[in-house]
């Protein structure tokens, strides 16, 4: 039945059943649209599909999904729209000059949008190994990583930094416990003190997790395959 009125009840109903359940209706996504198919789009896609969305230019492409990031924080679509670059950057197999500015566009997005850590880190990836000499892509990637050190709460984006680092200097050291355990040191992650029994114990250990021989010959290039399979939860299936 196409009636507001009937679509107001079931709303009403819902947030009734919903709150002696002690869960509630997001305000920002519970609504009444008689624009079906409007309504049925999410703004940030909507917002994406109805602008220019490419430009030969590298620098242009990039400047253009960091534009969109900052008009829709945190939204799932621009990780789809990178993800779409680093493919396009994935293919580049000669030289690209002056990488620096890409660099420090990748470093803002992912800056201001936790959701993007995965695919920005790929991305860099990427553009560090346009650059001359271990040291200076050292160099540059410890600056990236005192750059996110400023912000709380971090430690996804720095277990991202240590996928990128590791390869080119596995000196650079990481507050997150999980980088240090990559690193080699002796961490706790979780408390396994209660557990009594040997074997269940040591399945437990957190240096298990850890395949020293895959993590020393990870490439310096995190490749799209490896991202992507992060991408889907990220993007909330955008």
């Amino acid at each position: 039945m196409n009636s507001p009125e009937v679509g107001e009840a079931i709303v009403k109903s819902i947030t009734e059943v919903t709150t002696g359940l002690g869960l509630k209706l997001s305000p920002s996504k519970t609504k009444i649209n008689s624009d079906v198919v409007r309504a049925s789009i999410k703004d940030d896609k909507l917002c994406w599909i109805t602008r220019k969305q490419f430009d030969k230019n590298l620098q242009k492409h990039l400047l253009i999904i960091h534009d969109y990031a900052l008009q829709l924080p945190n939204a799932g679509s621009p990780v789809i729209a990178l993800n779409e670059y680093n493919r396009r950057i994935a293919r580049i197999s000669t030289s690209l000059e002056n990488p620096i500015p890409l660099v420090a566009i990748v470093v803002d997005i992912a800056y201001r949008n936790p959701r993007t850590y995965a695919i920005c880190a790929a991305i860099l990836s990427k553009l560090l190994s346009f650059m001359d000499g271990n040291d200076e892509k050292v160099l540059i990637a410890d600056r990236i990583r005192r750059k996110f050190v400023h912000i709380p709460n971090t430690g996804h984006m720095q277990i991202w930094l240590q996928r990128v680092t590791f390869p080119l200097n596995n000196d650079i050291a990481y507050d997150e416990a999980i980088c240090r355990l990559v690193a080699g040191n002796a961490e706790r992650l979780w408390n396994s003190e209660w557990i009594s029994a040997a074997d269940l114990k040591a399945a437990v250990d957190a240096s298990r997790i850890v395949d020293t021989g895959v993590r020393d010959e990870i490439a310096p290039i995190i490749p799209p395959a490896e991202v992507e399979l992060f991408l889907a939860r990220a993007a909330e299936g955008y």
